[in-house]
């Protein structure tokens, strides 16, 4: 096995144990939605399994983590944008 292939199921077990961790944690109580954690687990996985996925060429399991990648990623914008603000405001 190549260092790049070890690389790249690395990647992809870290994405998936980092979704996986990311929804036990909502479900159990600990994080919720709103949450910059929980979203940045959800970015960071899906990079894993975006990179997973294109080395392997599973094309639509790619997009579709592209797609749940920018979710993330603009929800973690949000939720930074709307602390930034109230800090802001409360000075």
């Amino acid at each position: 096995m190549t260092l790049e292939r070890i690389l790249v199921e690395i990647a992809g077990w870290t994405g998936a144990s980092l979704i996986l961790l990311a929804y036990l944690l909502l479900s159990m109580g600990r994080l919720n939605g709103q949450s910059p954690l929980y979203q940045a687990m959800n970015v960071l996985g899906a990079a894993g399994f975006i990179v997973n996925g294109w080395y392997h060429g599973a094309v639509p399991s790619a997009a579709l983590n592209v797609v749940w990648m920018l979710i993330g990623g603009f929800a973690l914008w949000r939720i930074v944008r709307r602390k930034r603000g109230s800090s802001t405001s409360a000075t």
